[in-house]
């Protein structure tokens, strides 16, 4: 098996090499253990140049122009001299595994810009709209001197609200709608949210932009009581003339700001590394069952049970993981200590 030039993507990355980047990127986002390993070996000898980018996340309900937007705007950000990078992480079909990737050509002045980098990943199996390997993809892209790192999600839900864990500033794009303006947006996300622009505010969408934000507005005065609460900007845009723009732009700016007056951007950070340490210790354990060897010998016949219902889903469940344990087991007593946290987890 070739080894992993590891060594040759840490001296392209530093160098700014857009190839090196990218396959930089690939290999953070393989399964495969010997491209695991390399990818930690790479996160080490980059670290010293990670955590100088203002790193945002951009998501809303479907329609409402996400791409368009951070096209837009990123277009705005390299014409003033900045380099940007964007992660647009898309849904991946729950029966195929399969994922669109047409970030790139909704983004196409950005992704032909030579100061901009756009990357599609798929979502896979993973909750909250975040590829696995979005954290890490963000680091590489720091490393490689982009000084703006966008992270656009998928959708807009309770669950779907990953992306406010791993990045500075969460800017959530919302539009005006007929009826209830609200629809669509969860009480949940609009508590993360550190700023939101209601785009498509152009034409004849102007007014009822205008309107909507005044309600958003509204309704986080309610959900947010208090002279001492930051409640977020609400500001109206448009990513096809530009106006507003700027100053969502200027925004996001301003909340980083605030989390440097308050000394919380560096709390907010070594928090999210917390996060993000665990994140991984859960993907691993499910890959890691994954791969068991009983497991994967048993697994076609316990779905079946399940899904023909002779065994219920705590039982199916409990079932893999006792496999898992037996596996680890027999590994060694160097396990000795999983196994037993396997267990714990079994009915």
């Amino acid at each position: 098996m070739k080894p992993v030039p590891v060594a040759e993507l840490v001296d392209g990355v530093r160098a700014g090499s857009r190839q090196h980047v990218a396959r930089a990127i690939t290999l953070l986002e393989s399964r495969r253990p010997d491209h695991r390993a390399g990818a930690r070996e790479l996160l080490a000898a980059l670290e010293d140049r990670t955590g100088g980018a203002v790193r945002v996340g951009i998501s809303g309900v479907p329609g409402v122009g996400k791409s368009t937007f951070i096209d837009a705007l990123g277009m705005r950000l390299v014409d003033q001299g900045h380099r940007v990078a964007v992660v647009a992480v898309d849904p991946s079909s729950r029966r195929t595994g399969g994922s669109i990737l047409g970030d790139r050509t909704r983004m196409g002045r950005l992704a032909a810009s030579e100061d901009a980098f756009v990357r599609p990943s798929p979502a896979g199996r993973h909750l909250g709209g975040v590829a696995r390997a979005t954290r890490e993809s963000m680091l590489v892209l720091e490393a490689a001197g982009f000084d703006v790192v966008v992270v656009e999600t998928v959708g807009v839900g309770q669950n779907e609200v990953a992306v406010s864990e791993m990045v500075d500033t969460f800017l959530l794009l919302t539009l005006a709608r007929s009826g209830d303006q609200l629809q669509g947006i969860k009480r949940g996300i609009l508590e993360l949210a550190d700023v939101i622009a209601v785009n498509k505010a152009d034409g004849d969408g102007t007014v009822p932009a205008q309107a909507a934000a005044k309600e958003l507005a509204g309704a986080l005065r309610l959900m947010m009581p208090g002279r001492e609460v930051r409640r977020p900007p609400v500001l109206t845009c448009s990513a096809v003339t530009g106006t507003g723009l700027d100053e969502v732009w200027q925004a996001v700016l301003d909340h980083r700001a605030y989390l440097e007056e308050h000394h919380s951007l560096d709390a907010r950070r070594a928090e999210q590394q917390q996060d993000w340490m665990w994140a991984l210790v859960d993907a691993e354990l499910t890959d890691g069952v994954r791969a068991s060897r009983s497991v994967r010998a048993e697994r076609e016949s316990i779905e079946h049970d399940v899904r023909c219902g002779e065994l219920s889903a705590v039982e199916g469940a409990a079932r893999v993981l006792a496999l898992y344990t037996m596996d680890l087991r027999g590994a060694g007593t160097d396990t000795a200590d999983a196994a037993t946290s396997a267990e714990r987890l079994t009915p």
